[in-house]
């Protein structure tokens, strides 16, 4: 088995399960995420298990490390725009693509990336 691998097939294993309203709201993200009408996020991102996927964003990997802050991670999403004004990112929360609700679902499926 590769070390890297086994490294975190290890770190999976000694992690705490989820609450079930936890692993709830991270299946909502990562339907939201995956869905072509709605978060679409695969249109642009390549991420584990989505089919079809875009390049012109970057891959969605590591994402807790890149982004500890939750907040930051949820003001990206909301509008990316006011962090980098050239994004090609659409503002999902304040187009209203997606709700508060759904942004914190798709943030927590992100954030198991």
């Amino acid at each position: 088995m590769v070390p890297a691998l086994a490294s975190a097939l290890l770190l999976a294993a000694l992690a705490p399960p989820l609450p079930a309203g936890a692993q709830s709201a991270v299946a909502e993200g990562r339907k939201l995420a995956f869905d072509r009408g709605k978060g679409n996020c695969l249109t642009c991102h390549v991420i584990k298990g989505g089919d079809l996927p875009g390049t012109i964003g970057p891959e969605l990997i590591d994402i807790k490390q890149k982004y500890p802050n939750r907040d930051e991670l949820v003001a990206i999403v909301f509008d990316e725009t006011k962090r980098n004004p050239l994004t090609v990112m659409p503002p999902f929360g304040r187009n209203r693509i997606l709700t508060d609700k759904e942004i914190s679902a798709v943030v927590d499926f992100l954030q198991t990336l």
